[in-house]
């Protein structure tokens, strides 16, 4: 699976199929058991440190201390990313007005709505200025004015050449993206545009993303824990260790 530069890339799956896991190990949170991934060129185990300087991410739990403001979030993010000192101020300034929260700027983070968190959360990923974003479902929970207001930021980010990695599980968010792959139980499906496998897989024409998701992973109900310790005993059965 490769992701090219400038690209709004999505990866689809249901509860359980692996997404989180890559998302966690391209960001380095995470090392991978086998195999290989590269991020804008820089292997995610041998050159973890320079793979974290050039991206930004976005969880899909909150990463904010909620007991420091705003400004306080920001200013921790860019000395933890070595800001030159003399560019702090102004790099988190533009980032409040940026995201709309400058007059909120020195409330406690707990204070804040779920769409202000998340566009906060935004901010604080894009401080550094990053080429690749990884995005981890970052609209669950949000309104849809929300969702509209974040991916209208993400669209004027993209018109700078920022590439952008996502998760989701929201099939008009996919839709809208260059190109998607679908995964399930940790195996690569599909990729390619939405139209091309609407065609491909389906074999109808004007078929839905969500019929290619249906038709790839089946319509039963999935259970995420379940799934989860599914793949853990897979996982012993084959030799695996186990580990805390």
């Amino acid at each position: 699976m490769e992701v090219r530069p400038g690209e709004l890339f999505g990866l689809l799956g249901p509860n359980g199929a692996g997404k989180t896991t890559i998302h966690r190990m391209l960001t380095t949170a995470l090392l991978p058991t086998e195999g290989t991934a590269r991020v804008a060129g820089y292997d995610v185990v041998r050159d973890g440190q320079q793979v974290r300087y050039l991206i930004g991410v976005v969880f899909q739990e909150p990463a904010l201390d909620d007991r420091l403001t705003a400004r306080q979030n920001l200013e921790l993010h860019a000395v933890l990313y070595r800001i030159r000192p003399h560019w702090i101020s102004s790099r988190v300034h533009e980032a409040l007005v940026w995201t709309e929260l400058a007059d909120d700027a020195d409330r406690r983070v707990r204070t804040f709505s779920g769409g202000m968190k998340r566009r906060l959360e935004l901010a604080r990923a894009l401080l550094h200025r990053p080429s690749v974003l990884f995005l981890d479902e970052p609209t669950t929970g949000l309104d849809p004015q929300g969702r509209r207001r974040l991916w209208d930021q993400v669209a004027a980010l993209r018109e700078r050449g920022l590439t952008v990695f996502m998760t989701t599980q929201n099939m008009q968010e996919a839709e809208n993206c260059d190109r998607v792959a679908i995964i399930d139980h940790g195996r690569l499906l599909v990729v390619g545009t939405a139209p091309e496998l609407g065609a491909s897989v389906t074999g109808r024409a004007g078929a839905t993303l969500e019929d290619v998701f249906l038709e790839l992973t089946g319509r039963g109900l999935r259970d995420e824990e379940a799934t989860a310790r599914e793949q853990l005993l897979s996982f012993a059965r084959r030799g695996g260790e186990l580990t805390r």
